[in-house]
């Protein structure tokens, strides 16, 4: 298969997911609609053939901000019959935000200019941000994991519960 349709359909896949999330009437299919959105734009990663950012998008969007989203979205327990309505001018100023946005990513769109297609120079893959990050970027590497390490030692300090005898 082509990376023109896979990137078709990639892209197909992302805009049904992405207006999913938008018209989606609960809360909880708009957060696994999103989820399928993360993957699709990871997959549009690989295509570029930056690996190793797809992998990361992945861990941290799909993995653990969604796991977030889905907890607070438990912990608010939202119901229909505590949800407050929305006047009509509220809605009529979503809307034109939303065409003025609109409009400003199609002009963006036109006055882009042609895309020339990525050279396959190993840019982005894993092997190679491994060997900058641990070559040229090694000791900021090791000092934001000690400091890692320091805010898990605290965050275990302070949520242990105190043993009284």
């Amino acid at each position: 298969m082509s990376n023109t349709l896979i990137f078709a359909l990639l892209s197909t896949l992302s805009i049904f997911s992405a207006l999913m999330v938008i018209f989606s009437r609960n809360a909880m299919y708009s957060v696994l609609y999103l989820v399928i959105c993360f993957f699709t734009i990871a997959g549009h990663y690989v295509i570029l053939n930056a690996h190793f950012l797809a992998i990361v998008h992945i861990i941290v969007y799909a993995g653990a901000i969604m796991v977030l989203f889905l907890y607070t979205i438990m912990m608010l327990n939202l119901n229909r019959e505590s949800e407050p309505h929305k006047p009509m001018l509220l809605k009529l100023a979503s809307v034109v935000t939303g065409g003025g946005l609109f409009l400003v990513l199609i002009s963006s769109l036109k006055t882009a200019n042609q895309i020339s297609p990525v050279a396959d120079n190993g840019m982005g893959t894993v092997q190679s941000v491994g060997k900058v990050l641990f070559t040229d970027y090694v000791f900021p590497f090791e000092i934001t994991s000690v400091l890692f390490i320091s805010a898990m030692v605290g965050a275990v300090v302070l949520a242990k519960k105190d043993v009284v005898q």
